[in-house]
């Protein structure tokens, strides 16, 4: 991942693919207004990768995931972090944020991550959950400072919840 970062951002509602019609499709979710923000923890970076959509991101790719953190004892932690964006009067904030831990291990290929939790929590995200309680310190420093430096306004609209979780109380 040397040389010049692609400056990626964050999907942005488009407009309603239902349009108001009332037929097929209604009452389906769209995901184009969120976003798969991977936290490299000992990096100590965050970035969007929009291949975690379909497990396909940089970190991901050529991995076997197992189902044991402890089949993986060398692995290198990172966190998958579901960011959906939604509107209000002010403009767009981040509503959801959940994060879901993954380890990686390239020297075996081999990797841990829960998919059901990698499913359920892009669900919540997308239901306006915040869940970032379980997320080191470090980490959370590391995607609150991604997220308000991302976009500072949508930072700001956001929820005290978001900033309290993620250790920016003001």
């Amino acid at each position: 991942m040397e040389g010049k970062k692609k400056n990626i951002g964050f999907n942005i509602i488009k407009s309603d693919p239902t349009d108001g019609h009332g037929g097929f499709g209604v009452g389906s979710l769209s995901l184009d207004n969120i976003s798969p923000v991977i936290i490299n923890v000992e990096a100590g970076e965050a970035e969007i990768d929009i291949g975690a959509m379909h497990a396909r991101s940089a970190v991901e790719r050529g991995i076997k995931f197992l189902n044991s953190k402890e089949e993986v004892p060398n692995g290198k932690p990172y966190w998958l972090v579901w960011v959906t964006i939604a509107h209000q009067k002010e403009g767009p904030y981040y509503a959801g944020v959940t994060a879901c831990e993954m380890t990686v291990d390239r020297d075996i290929r081999r990797g841990f991550k829960s998919l059901p939790e990698h499913v359920n929590r892009m669900d919540k995200s997308l239901k306006g959950h915040i869940i970032v309680e379980h997320m080191d310190e470090a980490s959370k420093s590391i995607l609150g400072t991604f997220l308000r430096d991302h976009n500072e306004e949508m930072w700001n609209r956001s929820s005290q919840k978001l900033k309290d979780g993620l250790g920016f109380s003001s």
